[in-house]
């Protein structure tokens, strides 16, 4: 299965509660922080919602 690695851009100030529910529930806290997640729709829809706060690169684990 494809992955793909996460990195958080911003941090938390001034981002609406929803959006900071999103990278909870993607694992990422610190800024500049990485996770490996699996390439499944339900991860790219959360992707998309919070896109100007992360960077997205497929990788090949």
């Amino acid at each position: 299965m494809k992955k793909i690695a996460i990195t958080l851009k911003r941090g938390y100030p001034g981002v609406p509660e929803k959006q900071r529910r999103i990278l909870q529930a993607l694992g990422l806290r610190k800024r500049h922080q990485t996770v490996i997640k699996d390439d499944v729709p339900s991860i790219r829809g959360m992707i998309s919602k919070i896109t100007h706060l992360i960077e997205v690169k497929e990788t090949l684990q």
